[in-house]
């Protein structure tokens, strides 16, 4: 899977689990899998911050979609006898109102470098080659490093021990049970905003097929294994805040989105209130009503009778 023409990358990616492994290195022992666990880890971590704001043009792009499907169903139903007529306005409507049918997939065309990378540099880790910046010391500390008795590049099929195809098999089932939890809480939002969408049935094959995907990573190191699930649980939490910040959109009777107040955030939820803001709101003071003098008749005034 080495490509030339990305030893750019490689040689960053290397360069940055390099530093990472340092700052670990002064606290930790450096050739120890807890030390290079974390550093997948981090690494994991700093690359998703880095591809945050795509995330967040997804998900607002998802959400318009979501928001324009009244008015999707009903070009479908106006053209269905014209299905190029009918791409053309539905195409129209998400230009118009700037939503991307591919927006979803930015994140994992991101992602996707970065996951060669770490494969090129842990393959040539196992095959004992500092390449791409990286030290014969720092070879040699990731190649003997254990995650509970695993080594760091080993793969299922390459491991010389049962004991290490457990621990290789236990982290690529939870890979695949991650990737099912993404997957499914990201199609049970959409179905739910969208029960009519014709693709339903499509994505809840996919919904159930995207697993088995995860037993191909049988065949990569346990090194990138770790950064796949670290990745899973933090698509799940970041899709997880995104939806409880964002409810689903609700529709009036004529098919327009009805905004919805976003849930209050965690700082809102854990800020201290004021005794003024605990306190109950004093009653409305009474209103002082001033009696005036009735007019009375001119008879009355007088005393005399009226004629």
């Amino acid at each position: 899977m080495e490509l030339s023409w990305l030893n750019w990358l490689y040689t960053a990616v290397a360069q940055v689990i390099t530093w990472i492994h340092q700052a670990y290195s002064t606290v930790l022992d450096p050739n120890s899998g807890l030390t290079w666990a974390l550093t997948i880890i981090t690494l994991t971590i700093c690359m998703r911050i880095l591809i945050f704001p795509l995330f967040l043009k997804q998900m607002r792009s998802s959400r318009k979609m979501q928001e324009l499907a009244p008015k999707v169903a009903e070009i479908r139903k106006r053209y269905k006898n014209d299905k190029q007529r009918m791409n053309q306005e539905v195409m129209a409507l998400y230009q118009g109102a700037g939503a991307n049918p591919l927006g979803g997939c930015l994140p994992v065309v991101a992602q996707f470098p970065i996951f060669i990378s770490m494969f090129t540099v842990l393959r040539a880790i196992a095959a004992d080659q500092p390449k791409f910046g990286m030290t014969q010391e720092l070879v040699d500390s990731a190649k003997h490093a254990l995650i509970l008795g695993a080594p760091l590049p080993a793969t299922f099929f390459e491991a010389s021990h049962v004991a290490e195809k457990v621990v290789i098999g236990f982290f690529v089932a939870v890979s695949s049970l991650t990737t099912f939890l993404t997957v499914r809480q990201s199609v049970t939002r959409s179905m739910a905003q969208m029960p009519d969408n014709p693709m339903a049935q499509q994505q809840k094959i996919l919904m159930y097929i995207s697993p088995l995907f995860a037993f191909f990573s049988l065949n990569f190191p346990l090194g990138l294994i770790l950064y796949w699930v670290t990745t899973n649980l933090w698509t799940l939490g970041q899709q997880h805040w995104f939806y409880s910040r964002h409810p689903m959109p609700q529709f009036d009777a004529k098919g327009n989105a009805v905004p919805i107040q976003p849930k209050p955030g965690l700082v809102a939820k854990l800020r201290k209130t004021t005794p003024e803001e605990q306190a109950p709101p004093a009653p409305p003071e009474p209103k002082i009503i001033r009696q005036q003098p009735t007019r009375q008749p001119r008879s009355k005034r007088t005393g005399s009778k009226k004629s």
